[in-house]
């Protein structure tokens, strides 16, 4: 099979949406053939192969960080991944197209696959379809409502990762919508590898807590700075993971606490540095206001970590309080903030949510994400053949 990816972000550029895109396509380059169409930026070559996936940059010209795009360069990129998406289908021939990311990637793989008449699935990631941190978000706003439900309606499937970002779909969308729900999945973590505390500067009596996660609004790191700042216990450190546009301010709020020689920002990491870190810390916290999964929950479960994270997005699908951590109400900062000192002083209980989360991410390896969407490939390219 030959398999094109469309997607704005592809690694190293953007968050998760781009990451869980790349291990897929790495997965299923293994016995396919795969190419990704995706954005230039910083200084990134047009064209690569990368762990036997070709990959296309198209430029976008717009685009200044690493961790965020703006309008503008996601603007960019449909224009000219639809000149370099017409090159490729002449050079290749295409059995399916995924697309990821309903907004603003969705009309790229909507033009192609009506233009050359290859199905095409559509692959939403929640964000796209529901952020309540942004005014931008399309279910604010009727017209964009409007043109995210074509899009959704003429893609031959549409996937969600989670039952919220599938009740998202049939709330602001298209109630009558068929969808699948596919589960995302992680590379297998190597088990021996840890970051060394003196490294950071830390003590191997101190108790970190562990972030990952772009610095944008919707991850709400403010809060896990002031949560830091009420908790009497000192040599409790809090490591963030990630870098985007509030890392400023975010600084200036632990400053302002009186925690910044606490709060360590280690910026954006490889993978590699990112899993020494979390198998380095204690807990896995996270404030974020809304996933549409949550991939990054699975990472910390796989670390050897218990999760606290508030009770709204995709992780409540695999997530239980008192199972896997603590699932807080959201934005419910004295009830998070209990957890986070419950689990800070029972070393025995953190434990006993760690071998319990090692056990339950089993189920979410990257194989059987990727097999899953193979499964879903070969049944549009199928139906497509037999004209239903």
């Amino acid at each position: 099979m030959r398999i094109l990816f469309c997607n704005y972000e592809y690694p190293p550029l953007g968050g998760g949406g781009g990451v869980i895109n790349k291990q897929i396509a790495e997965e299923l380059a293994k016995k396919h053939e795969v190419d990704v169409l995706t954005s230039q930026g910083l200084g990134l070559p047009r064209h690569s192969v990368e762990n036997g996936v070709s990959v296309y940059r198209v430029p976008v010209f717009f685009r200044s960080r690493q961790a965020a795009a703006n309008i503008p360069s996601m603007l960019a990129y449909l224009p000219s991944g639809y000149r370099t998406g017409r090159r490729l289908m002449r050079d290749h021939i295409y059995d399916v197209i995924n697309t990821h990311f309903v907004v603003p990637t969705g009309p790229l793989g909507n033009w192609l696959s009506q233009k050359y008449a290859i199905p095409n699935v559509l692959s939403v990631h929640g964000g796209d379809l529901y952020d309540p941190s942004k005014w931008t978000s399309p279910h604010r706003h009727s017209f964009l409502r409007s043109a995210v439900r074509r899009l959704l309606c003429k893609a031959d499937a549409v996937v969600g990762q989670s039952r919220n970002t599938l009740k998202n779909v049939y709330d602001y969308y298209d109630k009558d919508l068929e969808c699948e729900c596919v589960p995302l999945g992680i590379l297998r973590p190597d088990g021996q590898i840890r970051a060394s505390r003196s490294d950071y500067g830390i003590s191997e009596t101190d108790c970190i807590l562990v972030t990952v996660g772009r610095l944008v609004s919707r991850k709400a790191v403010d809060q896990l700075i002031r949560i830091l700042g009420e908790i009497s216990n000192t040599s409790v450190q809090l490591m963030v993971i990630g870098s985007g546009p509030q890392e400023d301010s975010l600084r200036k709020i632990a400053q302002e606490l009186g925690v910044s020689k606490r709060v360590h920002f280690l910026g954006q990491v490889d993978e590699q540095t990112k899993f020494e870190v979390l198998r380095m810390a204690d807990v896995y916290v996270s404030t974020s206001q809304h996933e549409g999964f949550g991939i990054v929950y699975l990472e910390a479960m796989a670390s050897e970590l218990p999760v606290i994270c508030y009770d709204y997005g995709g992780q409540t699908d695999f997530l239980t309080s008192d199972v896997n951590g603590y699932v807080v109400k959201l934005n419910d900062t004295g009830a998070f903030q209990q957890s986070c000192e419950r689990l800070i002083e029972d070393s025995e209980l953190r434990k006993k949510f760690t071998d319990r989360n090692l056990k339950e991410v089993e189920g979410f390896y990257i194989d059987r994400c990727a097999d899953r969407y193979l499964q879903l490939f070969e049944q549009v390219i199928d139906r497509r053949r037999n004209g239903s």
